[in-house]
């Protein structure tokens, strides 16, 4: 579905993404890591009633921080995925191109900004942000 040379485009990008974050922000990703998937597994399409895998971008698996407690016995498991294919169409492809109002869509920039997005969106969530507040600050 990705071709190989679009899928290392893709992680170089994100690669740079991270490495721009700030240092504490980061620094969350040991806490909770980036796995990179082209597209979501059929057990999360299903659980979230996604039928095309480019509908979705990314996902924050595991306990927000706002919902853990000290009696938790812990050991919580964070992960953030990222969907290479939903990314790159939310980004209107690695094309650059102009849609009927003359809005810029696609290309290398607008991926990079869609994949930072992203991150940031499921590293929100991580901290409780539900989609309401993310869309407030500009991650929905």
């Amino acid at each position: 579905m990705i071709r190989r040379e679009d899928r290392d485009r893709f992680d170089r990008l994100l690669e740079r993404v991270i490495e721009e974050l700030p240092p504490s922000i980061r620094g969350l990703l040991d806490e909770a890591p980036v796995y990179v998937e082209d597209v979501p597994p059929e057990s999360v399409m299903k659980e979230f009633g996604v039928e095309d895998p480019a509908d979705l971008c990314g996902l924050h698996s595991g306990v927000p921080l706002t919902e853990r407690s000290v009696s938790d016995p812990g050991g919580h498991l964070e992960t953030i995925s990222l969907f290479r294919l939903g990314i790159i169409e939310a980004a209107g492809g690695w094309r650059r191109w102009k849609d009927e109002t003359g809005e810029v869509w696609g290309g290398i920039d607008r991926v990079r900004e869609e994949i930072r997005v992203t991150l940031l969106h499921e590293i929100g969530h991580h901290f409780g942000l539900d989609e309401d507040d993310l869309d407030r600050l500009g991650y929905g």
